[in-house]
């Protein structure tokens, strides 16, 4: 026993150096952190022991807005300068997320309610997740850590099994279109102005002095008669029926005033293309025909008919309202849907405006839906579109007892501030400088969309559209048939792709003793 005591005294006095050297660590690593450094000498006082307190992760949902112009999109990408990746460095800056989660987005429930393409911008944008934001400021935290085309308008204390994309029922996109974009005769097909270095050089006489090359030949002898093929051009459209239109202009101060009613009446007078009331008509009936459930593979990329994910429902699609930026008319097309895919409002919005320009017919849209046929629609530009609102009417109802809705009702004022400073000034000097919707109304031609068929062919030319399986496109079997004009003057019959499936043999059969018997009679 008496062995035992030294043994027992040399172990303490080991163990003793080791515990002054945690007290030094607490006072650095606790630097500029007051309550933290008084428990780490409240010995020394003689009172009771002070621990900072201890913050805790709430689920919250994070509104917030920005301009997607120099971004590659909404969602994080390696390499790619994104909104998320803004964010989330934002995030962690502010103290909402710690050291070890710095991105690591999994490990905070992070969710967004809408993914937008590059250049897309949105207003009405929800993210989810756990983040610490029991300190006052947080929201000006965020925002002093991101730059001035992002701005969070606030959070919501939301239950824990929120997500913004999986309780979002519906999300409302606004796709702004210039009023010329509607006119059939406006930034038609480009005149060919000179040749250099193998190049063609084409020149719209609206667009002045823009311009852009294209390969030689591809005008080929269509480029010399294009100045009467424009002015040959007939639109179904009355240019001098314009009724009355809600109008507002953006002023050099960002504010909204009414346009005088005696713009209209000059419009009129001078004979130009105005948004009216018979204008309004028909484009609302060509996007009427996107509301519904439809199968979308024909407006999406990588997407197969036969995937469930190209089944969208449309709830609304109009245009009934016309705004003026930096001194031109723009349409404003509103479409609210449960969910759309990659590039999916783009391609709805470049076929009706294709549609509108009488490019094509107004049945391609319902031939686009059949999910046998494969057709190339056109995609308008990205820098009119952007997210205006995302809604959570089923999540509200069913937490309104206990949780704050989750809207954009108390962000109104400061959304509609942000969204004429940042958004719709970039819309309107985008187009005015760089005329991005006139050179892309220049491609809307039968020679880059010939599956789009102009609507004047011959009436008694049937038209069938290339098919695909609606299991895989692999199994296309591509077969050209045309069986020419005969003495009597028989039309032609264009087969494209045809499916290889059962019942294509005896449908060819079918098609081939029609048109025989056409032949002979």
């Amino acid at each position: 026993m008496e062995n035992q005591e030294p043994k027992i005294e040399e172990s303490l006095q080991d163990e003793a150096p080791d515990q002054e050297p945690e007290q030094k660590k607490l006072k650095i690593s606790t630097e500029g952190d007051e309550p933290a450094l008084s428990a780490a000498v409240s010995g020394k006082s003689g009172g009771a022991e002070r621990r900072p307190p201890k913050y805790k992760r709430r689920k919250v949902a994070i509104v917030f807005a920005f301009c997607g112009v120099g971004y590659q999109g909404m969602q994080k990408n390696p390499g790619a300068k994104t909104i998320e990746g803004e964010l989330e460095e934002a995030l962690f800056h502010a103290g909402a997320v710690p050291e070890a989660d710095r991105n690591k987005p999994r490990q905070y429930e992070w969710a967004r309610s809408a993914r937008t393409d590059k250049g897309v911008s949105a207003v009405g944008q929800v993210v989810s997740g756990r983040f610490y934001v029991d300190p006052p400021g947080f929201v000006e935290r965020l925002n002093s850590n991101l730059p001035d085309q992002i701005r969070v308008f606030g959070f919501k204390r939301v239950a824990p099994s929120f997500s913004s994309k999986k309780f979002c029922d519906r999300r409302r996109y606004v796709y702004l279109i210039p009023v010329f974009a509607l006119d059939p005769c406006s930034h038609s097909e480009a005149e060919m102005a000179r040749s250099d270095s193998g190049y063609e050089y084409v020149k719209c006489v609206e667009c002045c002095e823009k311009g852009y090359k294209i390969p030689l030949g591809v005008l080929g002898k269509e480029s010399v008669d294009d100045e009467t093929k424009s002015s040959e051009v007939q639109s179904d459209i009355s240019s001098n029926n314009c009724g009355a239109s809600k109008v507002e202009t953006l002023s050099s101060n960002g504010e909204k005033t009414p346009n005088p009613e005696s713009k209209e009446e000059m419009t009129k007078s001078e004979g130009k293309f105005c948004y009216g009331e018979k204008e309004k008509e028909r484009f609302n009936r060509i996007l009427s025909y996107y509301v519904g459930s439809h199968n979308f593979h024909n407006f999406t990329t990588r997407t197969k008919a036969a995937d469930p994910a190209a089944n969208r429902y449309i709830l609304s699609f109009n245009a009934n309202t016309v705004i003026t930026l930096d001194g031109k008319d723009f349409v404003k097309c509103e479409v609210v849907g449960q969910s759309f895919m990659l590039h999916q409002i783009r391609k709805m919005i470049g076929l009706a405006v294709a549609v509108m320009r009488n490019y094509a017919p107004e049945s391609v849209i319902q031939t686009a839906f059949k999910k046998d046929v494969r057709i190339v629609v056109p995609m308008a530009p990205e820098v009119g579109l952007y997210l205006d609102e995302c809604f959570f009417t089923s999540y509200n109802k069913r937490f309104k007892v206990s949780h704050e809705e989750v809207s954009m009702e108390e962000y109104k004022e400061v959304a509609e501030e942000f969204k004429w400073k940042h958004v719709y000034s970039h819309i309107g000097s985008a187009e005015d400088k760089d005329g991005i919707v006139a050179i892309w109304l220049h491609s809307l031609n039968e020679r880059n969309y010939p599956d789009l068929r102009v609507a004047e062919h011959k009436p008694d030319e049937v038209i069938v559209y290339k098919k695909i399986d609606a299991a895989s496109e692999e199994m296309i079997n591509e077969e050209e048939a045309a069986v020419k004009e005969n003495a009597n003057g028989a039309g032609e019959l264009l087969v494209g792709s045809k499916v290889n499936d059962e019942t294509s043999d005896e449908k060819n059969m079918e098609e081939g003793s029609r048109v025989e018997e056409k032949a002979t009679e």
